[in-house]
């Protein structure tokens, strides 16, 4: 690993000629770029290259362009009031998407020789385990780190790293467990090829009588397992480990008194040396590198948060293993496909395109979702097309996926700065190093030295290197980076998805996720990586626009508040925004409303969602804009305006047990005042309002005439209306605890009486 490196040589611009090819490793060992040492420091300015251009014929693939269409304003001076009527349109369809061909990448069965699989790193970080144990706890995190280490991949090329970033005993307790588990566990998935291999969901799903194994051995696997995560879950309900315990490793003795979350020094623990001779499972076989780090961290300095632990990690995993490859998965996202790597590999190691593939991206799966999708979390086809399953694939043919900060695959080099060229060759055959002369003590006093809290001072890390920082949405701005320096990207999505996470189980998790997201690319959007400017000249325009779709998310909470709003205020005071419905000005309106709908039906309906779960998937699409994006929107504002900083939050992968159970009968959750259910509650009503209200007048008044002229209005305040149920049963109808607090129904009450005495004309 090279940490001060960026690449010369320029582009050979000779067109590449397009043909399908079938992606099988290659068996050429190729020329190794050695690296220099990972301690030097970087105190120069890095010289910039020249603008990549690379192009690239055009890949062959099923074509699925998906068209739009936009509603354009009237212009004729007299239809003023219709042109009121279309910004309503305009906001339902207010996003362009990327207009791109979908390829559908595959991998084939694969043809490499073991001695020529490459070396592999696998990073996972926590980030709040040290302030809130519960938030991300650790025997789901274990869970994860034992599916990572049974890969179907020789054992002494995977080294699998734990950044806690709390710096908690209790996770260093965890995973010393696993260590131990994992002589057992891993023999035992390899034996019968179980899948998944994270054993809480094993264990979940399997009840022994499917599987090949004896069932005495399938319940000695699973006591095993049990016991091991009694005592993780005691550890952490005491909050400390005991003095028994800790006897056991050295590495216990790296705690004291004095430590907290955000006040630790650097702990780096080698837990599993793969290449010890004594560190081999139940069969004799090798287990793949363990290592534990918690990065020093002091109030003084800035930790830069998620994007630093991932930066200390590279790192560290230099002085331990330097495997080529470096793949990063979240602590929530256990591996559910045993031969995700070699899937991966497939893509390096293609003869032909593999050396400008810079990194490999998987989607983000989750395991917990209802039939129906009640908070709308699937990366289906969705009718923004904003999932991974769509967009990603449309953007394989222009450039590549962006990088979403989990399930990815990247080359080593490109993480230190290394540029595309023509010439670019690696040697696989390598990476991880040979200690056989070096003390494992040694060894990680020197990866500490790396993850000391002082040492990226007057570095190009953060910024040149590694992860970059400065932008709540780290992993967008790394993948655009990676793209402008040559590098291409893949979106894999194999049948059987390689990861499986949490998706949050409450609308207030939800629509935190979602906040952190809009405000992340907001922020890119407006800052000096704005895709159209940052990529000018370097990506194509197409590949620009599929990166600022996700920027523009925290704005469009803007439109979708007028459309929510705007349309029912104006049926109330008896204002007509739309032309009659027998005018035939009324056709683009019908005809944009209809298409876009069935068309987004028929995508969900394709990929196996339900009718349900699609309308669930509508309702989400309102309340995440007019919640999460405006706060999104607004806080990015108040960072522009020096008047807040920049904060991450977490998403709690835990639940209580009334709230799973609403969770799994599809009720939606509220039960605290946040001042993102009184927006909900106050938009409900004030449909609920404008709907009686406006069928009173058309029943008092000529009922002919008023409905040619406001049925558009009445038909759109109505399917809010009809949307917005959930919101009107958890106000009036519910009596549970998740219900909507009655603070918030009053609140909401005073501002939606507020909200009809404003003048809309």
């Amino acid at each position: 690993m090279n940490p001060n490196y960026v690449g010369d040589g320029e582009h050979n611009n000779e067109q590449m000629q397009s043909q399908k090819r079938q992606r099988t490793v290659g068996l050429t060992i190729r020329r190794r770029w050695i690296a220099p040492d990972p301690t030097m420091r970087v105190i120069h300015v890095l010289r910039r290259q020249p603008p990549c251009r690379h192009r690239v014929g055009k890949i062959d693939g099923d074509r699925g362009a998906t068209q739009r269409r936009e509603t354009k304003r009237m212009q004729h001076k007299g239809f003023y009031s219709m042109f009121k009527g279309s910004i309503s349109i305009i906001c339902l369809d207010f996003e362009t998407p990327l207009n791109a061909q979908p390829i559908n990448q595959g991998v084939y069965g694969s043809t490499a020789l073991k001695h020529v699989l490459p070396a592999l790193s696998i990073n996972t970080v926590t980030m709040s385990l040290g302030e809130d144990p519960h938030s991300e706890p650790p025997s789901l995190v274990i869970s994860t780190v034992l599916s990572l280490m049974a890969y179907n991949y020789p054992a002494e090329k995977i080294s699998v790293y734990l950044s806690d970033d709390g710096g908690s005993i209790l996770t260093f307790y965890a995973l010393w467990e696993a260590s131990l588990f994992a002589k057992h566990w891993i023999p035992f998935c390899k034996r019968y090829n179980i899948e998944p291999r994270s054993p809480a969901a094993y264990f979940s799903e399997s009840d022994g009588h499917q599987d090949l194994c004896s069932p005495e051995e399938w319940s000695l696997i699973r006591e095993m397992y049990e016991a091991m995560t009694e005592r993780i879950d005691t550890a952490v309900l005491s909050g400390k480990i005991s003095e028994e315990v800790k006897a056991n490793d050295k590495g216990f003795h790296e705690w004291d008194q004095e430590n907290t979350s955000k006040n630790h020094q650097a702990t780096v623990q080698i837990l599993i040396e793969g290449k010890d001779k004594n560190a081999n499972d139940d069969e004799g076989n090798v287990l793949p590198t363990l290592v534990y780090m918690a990065r020093e961290k002091r109030p003084q300095h800035h930790h830069n948060f998620k994007a630093g632990a991932m930066n200390a990690l590279i790192r560290v995993s230099s002085v331990i293993s330097n495997s080529p490859i470096i793949m990063n998965v979240d602590c929530d996202m256990y591996s559910n496909n045993c031969d995700t790597i070699r899937d991966a590999l497939c893509f390096f190691l293609d003869e032909e395109m593999g050396h400008k593939i810079g990194f490999v991206q998987f989607p983000q799966n989750y395991n917990n979702l209802t039939k129906n999708n009640i908070y709308g979390n699937s990366h289906q086809v969705t009718n923004q097309l904003l999932n991974l399953k769509v967009l990603m694939g449309g953007m394989d043919s222009v450039g590549g996926p962006m990088y979403v900060g989990t399930g990815c695959f990247h080359r080593r080099e490109i993480l230190c700065g290394r540029r595309f060229t023509e010439d670019y060759k690696e040697d696989w055959d390598g990476g991880i190093k040979d200690k056989t002369q070096e003390n494992i003590d040694e060894i990680e006093e020197k990866a500490k030295s790396l993850a000391a809290s002082t040492y990226e001072h007057d570095t190009q890390w953060g910024d040149e290197i590694g992860i970059k920082y400065g932008y709540p949405a780290e992993d967008i701005i790394t993948g655009l980076e990676i793209h402008c320096r040559g590098w291409k990207s893949v979106h894999s999505n194999p049948p059987r998805p390689a990861f499986l996470g949490v998706a949050p189980t409450t609308l207030a998790q939800t629509l935190l996720q979602h906040k952190r997201w809009s405000e992340g690319s907001f922020s890119i959007f407006l800052s000096k990586y704005c895709p159209f400017m940052f990529g000018h000249g370097k990506i194509k325009l197409r590949h620009q626009m599929g990166y600022s779709i996700y920027g523009l998310w925290a704005p469009n909470s803007i439109p979708t508040l007028y459309y929510v709003i705007i349309p029912s205020l104006a049926l109330l005071k008896g204002i007509s925004l739309f032309p009659e419905i027998t005018s035939p000005w009324i056709t683009p309106f019908i005809y944009v409303l209809c298409v876009k709908n069935m068309y987004s039906l028929y995508e969900a309906l394709s990929c196996g969602d339900t009718l349900k779960g699609w309308w669930n998937e509508q309702r989400m699409w309102m309340v995440r804009r007019i919640t999460s994006y405006l706060y999104g929107l607004t806080d990015t504002v108040r960072k522009l305006l020096g008047l807040s900083k920049m904060t991450f939050a977490v998403t709690s992968k835990v639940s209580e047990q009334n709230e799973s159970k609403r969770y799994e009968q599809e009720i939606m959750e509220f039960g605290s005042s946040a001042p993102e259910y009184v927006i909900i509650a106050t938009v409900a009503l004030l449909n609920l309002i404008c709907l009686v209200g406006g069928l009173s007048q058309i029943l008092t008044g000529g009922r002919n005439i008023l409905l040619n002229v406001f049925s558009p209005q009445l038909i759109l305040c109505g399917m809010l209306v009809i949307t917005n149920i959930p919101f009107y049963e958890a106000m009036f109808v519910r009596k549970d605890k998740g219900r909507i607090p009655f603070s918030v129904t009053l609140a909401s009450i005073g501002f939606g009486m507020l909200a009809l005495l404003v003048p809309i004309v």
